[in-house]
Order: structure tokens, then C-alpha cells, then sequence
């Protein structure tokens, strides 16, 4: 038996070292070996079970990894495969956070100028992506813009939530204009009341706790695609701690894209600049413990729920405001990023290079050649 368990270890172990190109290739590698080639379950049911992790918040890809260790040997099994799969890529990150911390954002510098345009581009097609999948009625579109407005105001996302499932709920019990003349009003009256931005927390309550809380949060709200992470953790934590600034939150987006791993490993970088490994483990947990809990404690139970039209609505007005809280990050990210026409023509080649390039490794090469180019500009 305990052969068996290394074996489906090792299994995933070696999905988490091959896990480039983001969540579709990753999706389509663990469907291959394990659906189409051995057989562990039917196709039809592994549709299935994905549309209940896309669905949900979190790397849908890990989720999918716990699954299938589940399905496979049990609860054991499910929490190794969980492992396995996240192991590389947290490995990864933690070495080259620590390279970043000892080398210095300053030596680093010259690489990063020509990274960070890239970085850009590449939440940009995120967004574009995840919009397009997500905005696919008037009324979601209503909702993403009221979202992103509202997080423009400083507006809390829990407040931005709620007033997506009042939009929704309106839409469908109110004739239209009735509807969209109230939402106007909700809309408008949380914009002036910014109270509910997030409270500034001593930074000693963040080290000893928040840090797995930040991570949790993240893990718990990524609807949409693991891209929706950033801006929960750039709202929470860019500027709130001393060392993290908006080019440290950039150049950690860049060296999250260029390892093999769910881009929600970013907040492993983010904790270790916090405090050191233990930071990182602490967010690693927060970030990862709602993958590893939707499935190890209540799948078939929430199967059900996905499988219920009546949750669909809610869920999707909950992914079209996550969709506005992005576009927030996106734009301050890029109004911090592209300050000059070389960065602007950065951007937009890399832009094109990702958008047009079908090849697993297009976005880490895409990023390191950018690093040397900004280099070269450097000198």
C-alpha cells in the first residue's frame, strides 16, 4: 500500500514539474494521462467534476489534481496528489524569492524594467480573457463595471459582492428599468460612503496570523481564474507592509509566471518578503487549504450545488464583480508601469507575442527575453 501511495505521488509530482502554459494546458495534461490514457474515471464524469472547480475559487487545475487522488486511493490519496502537484512550484518560488531578496531589487533592476512591461501585457490578456468568458450578458457587464467603479471609490470587495448579488437578484425579480435606475442608486450610495475600505492593521497583528488570513482569503475569493487573485492581494497588501511596494508586486507576478505552477503560488513570494520562509509557508496554507478542503471535505455535496441552476446566477454576478475588482489592478498596475514610450512598446509586443503564439512555453520565455532586453537598454 505504501507503494502505491508513492507511486500516486510521484504521479502528480511529475504534473507539478510539467505544469507550464497555465491552467488550460495543466487541465488538458491531467486530463490526457489520467482520463484518456489510464482511466481512472469516464470522460463524462470528468467534465463534470470540472465545471464544479471552474465554478468554484482557486487553482481549478490543483483542485482537479486533489480530485483525482480521491477518486483514485481516498482522502490520503487526494492530499497527496494535492502535494505533489504544488510542491515543485512552491519550491521554485521560495528559491527565487529568496535570490531576489539577497541580489536586491536594485541589482535586479535593469532586468526588471524590461520584465515588468511583459508583466503588463500579460495581465492584460488575463483580463481580456477572463472578461470574454465571464461578461456574456448586459447585465454581467453592468455588474463588472458597477465592481470596478465601486473598487475605484475604495469601496470593500465584501460590500462590491454584495451589491453584485443585489443587482442580480433585482434583474430578476424588478422590470429592467425599474431595476437599473435602483442599481444606480445602490451603486452610487457605496461610492460615497467609502468607510468600508480596509483598515489599516499594526503590521505586528499582520506577521502573526495575517499573513495566513491574507493567503486564505486569496485561496477563498480567485473566482473566474487564478489571475483574479491579484487584486485582493494587492489591495491588502501593497503599501500596508513596508517592504512590499507596487515594483516588488509586479516583479513577483513576473517570477510566479516563469516556473511551472498555479499563478496563485504569487502569494508564496509575497509572505517570504513578509517574513522570510515562515511567511511564505503561512500563506502557502491560507492560499492552498480551499482546494485542498472543497474536495478532501464536501465534493459531492457541492456537485449538487453547482448542478442547481438556481446557484448559477449568483455565482456568475460573484465572477463578473471579481471581474471589475481586476480590471482596478490591471489599470494601476500598467498607469505605474508604463511611464514612457519604450515600456508602452514593450507591452505591446509582448502582448502580441502572447496572444498570437501558441506554445507552452511562449509566457516565461516571453518574460525572460523582455529581462534581457531591458537589460541591454539598461547599459
Amino acid at each position: 500500500m505504501m507503494r502505491s501511495y508513492l507511486a500516486l505521488f510521484w504521479t502528480f509530482l511529475k504534473f507539478g514539474l510539467n505544469a507550464w502554459g497555465g491552467p488550460v494546458a495543466q487541465i488538458d495534461m491531467i486530463r490526457h494521462a489520467l482520463v484518456e490514457r489510464e482511466q481512472w474515471i469516464s470522460p463524462d464524469k470528468f467534465r463534470r467534476a470540472l465545471a464544479v472547480y471552474q465554478a468554484l475559487p482557486g487553482p481549478e487545475a490543483h483542485e482537479l489534481c486533489v480530485y483525482m487522488g480521491m477518486v483514485r486511493m481516498g482522502r490520503l490519496g487526494g492530499l497527496l496528489a494535492g502535494l505533489g502537484f504544488m510542491l515543485p512550484g512552491f519550491v521554485f518560488i521560495l528559491i527565487l524569492s529568496a535570490l531576489y531578496v539577497r541580489l536586491g531589487a536594485d541589482v535586479l533592476l535593469p532586468i526588471f524594467v524590461g520584465v515588468a512591461p511583459a508583466v503588463v501585457a500579460l495581465i492584460v490578456r488575463a483580463l481580456y480573457r477572463m472578461g470574454r468568458h465571464t461578461l456574456d450578458t448586459p447585465i454581467l457587464w453592468f455588474i463588472a463595471l458597477a465592481s470596478c467603479a465601486m473598487t475605484f471609490a475604495g469601496v470593500h470587495f465584501l460590500v462590491v459582492f454584495a451589491a453584485a448579488l443585489t443587482i442580480h437578484y433585482m434583474d430578476h425579480a424588478w422590470p429592467r428599468p425599474v431595476m437599473l435606475i435602483a442599481s444606480a442608486i445602490i451603486v452610487a450610495g457605496f461610492i460615497a460612503s467609502t468607510t468600508f475600505a480596509s483598515p489599516t492593521v499594526p503590521l505586528s497583528v499582520l506577521r502573526h496570523g495575517g499573513l495566513f488570513i491574507e493567503g486564505l482569503k486569496a485561496g477563498m475569493l480567485s473566482f473566474g481564474g487564478a489571475y483574479t487573485v491579484l487584486p485582493f492581494l494587492e489591495n491588502s497588501m501593497v503599501g500596508l507592509y513596508p517592504n512590499i511596494t507596487l515594483q516588488h508586486f509586479v516583479d513577483g507576478i513576473a517570477l510566479s509566471s516563469i516556473i511551472p505552477a498555479p499563478m496563485v503560488i504569487f502569494g508564496t513570494y509575497l509572505g517570504y518578503l513578509v517574513d522570510g520562509v515562515g511567511g511564505a509557508i503561512l500563506m502557502t496554507l491560507g492560499i492552498f487549504l480551499p482546494a485542498f478542503g472543497f474536495t478532501l471535505l464536501g465534493h459531492n455535496h457541492l456537485e449538487k450545488i453547482i448542478e442547481n441552476p438556481s446557484w448559477h446566477g449568483g455565482l456568475h454576478a460573484i465572477a463578473a464583480a471579481v471581474i471589475g475588482l481586476f480590471a482596478v489592478t490591471t489599470a494601476t498596475i500598467a498607469h505605474q508601469t508604463l511611464t514612457a514610450p519604450v515600456p508602452v512598446v514593450l507591452a505591446l509586443a509582448a502582448l502580441a507575442a502572447i496572444s498570437l503564439i501558441r506554445w507552452k512555453w511562449v509566457i516565461p520565455v516571453t518574460l525572460i527575453a523582455s529581462g534581457c532586453l531591458g537589460f541591454a537598454l539598461s547599459l
